[in-house]
Parts: C-alpha cells; structure tokens; sequence
C-alpha cells in the first residue's frame, strides 16, 4: 500500500492508497515543532482505527511546503515505515513540462494538483486551491505547466481585517450572507470577504482566458475553502477535493512504471 502526504503551511492531509483505491484520508493541523516520534504516534493512532496494518505500506511520498517538516517527516518514514520517502518537486513531475522560469521555485502542491487535473480532464485548466494562500495553476491544452496565479488566502485576508480594523468584530465568515448588501456590521464583513474574494477569483480566471485564446481552460477547484467558494465563484466548473492526494499517487505509479 502506499503513503501519501501533502504538507502545507496550515493543514496537512495524508491518505492511504490499495492501488488506485483511496482507503482512508485525514487532516490534521501543521505543527512546525513536532517531532517523528510524535508524528508516529498521530499516524499510528489514524491506521489503527482505520484497521490499517502499517506494516503492509509498503511506500510514501510527501509534497511539503514547510521546510522544517521535512526532517522528521524523513526520520518517521525511515525510523517506523521501514523506507525512505520520496519527495516531489519539479523533476518528479513525471513527463508534464514546466514552462516556468525557474522551475524549482514551484510548491510541489502546486505540481501535485496540475498532474491530478490534467491526468483526469485532458483539457486545457486552471486549478484554484484554496490553502493558506490561494493558488492558480494554468496547464496547457498539451499538459504543460504554464505558470499561475498567487494570491493571499481568504483566512489571511480575513485575519489582517481583524488584525488592523479595532473596532471591526470577528465574524463566522464561512457562511455566506443571503444578499450582497449587508444589513449589520457582521454580514457586511461577511459579504466584503466571500463575495470580494469570489470577485477576485472570477476576475484572475477571466483575465487567464483572455491571455490563452486558443483555448478556453476548465476550471476547477480544491482545498479546504472551495466547497464554500464554488458556491459564490461563477468561473469555478466542479471542486475536486482529493486532488493533492490523487496527484501523488499518479506521481508513484508514473515513478514505478519508468515515465520521467
């Protein structure tokens, strides 16, 4: 069986494949200051009630955005699993050419999600992941990696809102207000971040359109926040929430059977 794990700056997801076959997945919070043995012991606890036999996985791979994750991530695989991690970044794109400057600057989240979509779609898109920070990932009609789009995510912006405005409350800003135009101070600011965000994705989309116009890409959406935002974005086709997952067990099995 295999291992995947897709680390990043807030949560970290990790899931356990049987082929092509997702048994169990599961998201916890990232935490910068912890150690494989308190890892193991995370991990441990998720296969035991899952009845997953740790001794029948057999591979990981980890795409991480936190680069001091990557040593007792490391340390885990190879203390407990019994094997080393691979670890993704743009050589282990299997066969998707990135026509970015500098390749190495690609969040391998980011090339986990491109090698998901296209290997699913086949068809020119842009994929919107909703982390920490949002993200736009434009692939070619071809299944290459164009380049994209980073923004703040909407908790950060929502955050310096709070952070800077004194008087403004926290609000509940994962649901959003039944009209645009808000009646009191709360769904104002609930308005202001998801209809202003939604603004801000419908606006980057339309913008790529008119730069690729050849084609007209699809566009999709995953992460924590993109059932919420599918639902107030006019762009965004269809939320694919095991995207980062699925990319890495493509990512594998593309490793195994010899495709660079």
């Amino acid at each position: 069986m295999l291992l995947v794990i897709d680390i990043g700056n807030t949560n970290t997801v990790l899931g356990v494949f049987d082929g092509s076959r997702l048994i169990k997945d599961w998201r916890i919070r990232t935490e910068r200051d912890t150690t494989e043995d308190e890892l193991y012991a995370l991990f441990s606890s998720f296969f035991t009630q899952a009845h997953i036999d740790e001794g029948t996985i057999e591979r990981t791979i980890i795409s991480c955005v936190v680069p001091p994750l990557m040593m007792p991530m490391d340390a885990l695989c190879r203390k407990y699993l019994r094997h080393a991690p691979m670890w993704i970044d743009a050589r282990s794109a299997s066969g998707m050419p990135i026509l970015y400057n500098n390749p190495s600057e690609i969040g391998a989240d980011r090339i986990v999600n491109a090698v998901a979509a296209f290997q699913k779609y086949k068809v020119g898109l842009i994929v919107i992941d909703f982390g920490t920070a949002t993200t736009f990932d434009v692939i070619s009609p071809k299944g290459e990696y164009l380049g994209g789009v980073i923004s703040p995510g909407v908790k950060i912006a929502a955050e310096a809102l709070f952070q800077k405005a004194s008087k403004l409350p926290r609000v509940e800003m994962f649901i959003p207000p039944a009209t645009v135009i808000g009646k009191d101070t709360n769904t104002c600011i609930q308005s202001g971040i998801i209809y202003g965000y939604a603004g801000l994705v419908d606006g980057i989309v339309g913008r790529v359109f008119e730069e690729m116009t050849d084609s007209q890409p699809k566009v999709i959406a995953t992460g924590g926040l993109a059932p919420l935002m599918y639902g107030v974005c006019k762009t965004i086709e269809v939320v694919e929430p095991q995207l980062a997952l699925e990319g890495l067990r493509i990512i594998d099995e593309k490793q195994r059977n010899g495709f660079q």
